[in-house]
């Protein structure tokens, strides 16, 4: 009976986490299109672009971590 204990416990503990991170994806792609809203110049533009379209498909396989690694590194072409 431990073991389906800890593991609902686990599963409850990382949910919020979850929730989280998929506010933050939606959060991250609404910033990327605003950005690419001002139509930035050519070398961003491509890398806000490609980060959109990563960040979407993540969006919408579930891959939240993975959304924010794009939504990263758009932010971090912002920065450049």
């Amino acid at each position: 009976m431990r073991v389906p204990l800890s593991a609902l416990a686990v599963f409850l503990m990382a949910t919020p986490a979850l929730a989280d991170d998929k506010s933050a994806c939606a959060d991250g792609i609404g910033m990327i299109r605003m950005e690419l809203a001002k139509n930035p110049a050519e070398p961003l533009l491509g890398k806000l672009q490609k980060a959109l379209r990563v960040a979407e498909r993540e969006q919408g396989e579930g891959e939240f971590d993975e959304c924010l690694d794009a939504v990263g590194d758009a932010q971090r072409a912002l920065k450049s």
